[in-house]
């Protein structure tokens, strides 16, 4: 359903000049949520949630791809910015981040250093204990590490 999703709304967010984050369709407490998260050069700012909001109801009225209702929530990626595409991992090189994959990688699942790299497919991390090549396919959640 996400990747559905993310195809009818990237080409909107985009449009708009801004990034599309990450999508995530998931049950929440009162209901089902969309939740968008974008971003632009400069941050996002309340304005530019507002109207991506509006853009993607609109068309998704339209083209009503989720059964049932739910609630849509648009909002900016916040300083622990979460790391999406190989893309993410170019832009922010040099930069702290926390990597949990899917599978056991060098005994451990989690990582926790900095960003030095991505290369045919695997991010290059430098932890406090080595340099670690981790697989981007074996990636299941990641994060800036600002705070």
């Amino acid at each position: 359903m996400e990747e559905k999703l993310r195809e009818i709304i990237e080409p909107l967010v985009l449009h708009a000049g801004m990034d599309l984050v990450q999508v995530e369709y998931l049950r929440a407490q009162a209901g089902m949520t969309l939740r968008i998260t974008i971003d632009k050069a400069g941050g996002v700012s309340v304005e530019d949630c507002a109207q991506i909001s509006r853009l993607v109801s609109d068309v998704l009225d339209v083209k009503d791809p989720i059964p049932g209702a739910y609630n849509l929530e648009v909002s900016s990626p916040g300083i622990n910015r979460p790391l999406v595409k190989e893309d993410d991992f170019r832009r922010f090189a040099g930069e702290k981040a926390y990597i949990k994959t899917r599978t056991m990688i060098d005994g451990r699942r989690r990582y926790r250093g900095i960003i030095k790299k991505i290369e045919d497919g695997r991010v290059h991390v430098e932890a406090s204990d080595g340099e670690f090549v981790i697989p981007f396919d074996e990636i299941s959640r990641a994060r800036l590490d600002i705070i």
